[in-house]
């Protein structure tokens, strides 16, 4: 996400504005309006619930990391049906806020262990955070229960039908081969 792109979603926490020494709680949640326009961001059916929940925690003399728990109940369509499905999202949220974030340097960069690092912004905006995990968690193919792809068979005009073992790469090479076709073996 980039600082230009309006969001949906915005809770803004300045570094500033904190207590330096403990850890600042909090606990956001969107309002209905808010979870209609998150859930026509995202591209999703709709958005139930959402919750960030959590800590901003000084850290050293101007790091900071947040520690969170993110929930939410998303409805998406059937990749198959198209059919509803709500899916119940939990993720931990951790990241940590560096003052002197190290720049890379060179043609190839390596990316360190420490993924969930990033330079200290001027404001901390959690809402953000939260729609970045929701973007991270949602299922990229939800399934209604029981659905499921059946064998498919075409036909064209005046001839068998062409069934999906058909149309495998390899399905008559037994047969190329001088083998014996499993059609023959169950006539002897």
């Amino acid at each position: 996400m980039t600082d230009t792109e309006t969001l949906p979603f915005s809770h803004i926490l300045r570094p500033s504005e904190l207590a330096a020494r403990k850890p600042t709680r909090f606990d956001i949640t969107p309002d209905a309006a808010t979870c209609t326009a998150i859930a026509d961001w995202a591209g999703i059916e709709g958005l139930e619930a959402l919750r960030l929940k959590g800590t901003l925690t000084p850290s050293g003399r101007s790091d900071w990391t947040l520690d969170a728990d993110f929930t939410a109940r998303v409805v998406q369509s059937c990749v198959l049906t198209l059919a509803p499905v709500t899916t119940d999202l939990r993720e931990t949220v951790t990241r940590r806020y560096l003052a002197q974030m190290p720049e890379p340097t060179g043609d190839e960069i390596e990316i360190p262990e420490d993924t969930d690092s990033e330079p200290l912004p001027d404001r901390f905006d959690l809402g953000a955070v939260a729609l970045e995990t929701l973007e991270l968690a949602l299922p990229l193919y939800p399934h209604a229960p029981g659905a499921a792809l059946g064998a498919h068979e075409a036909t064209p005009p005046g001839a068998a039908p062409i069934r999906d073992e058909d149309t495998r790469p390899f399905a008559n090479l037994k047969s190329l081969l001088g083998g014996k076709d499993d059609t023959e073996s169950d006539k002897s």
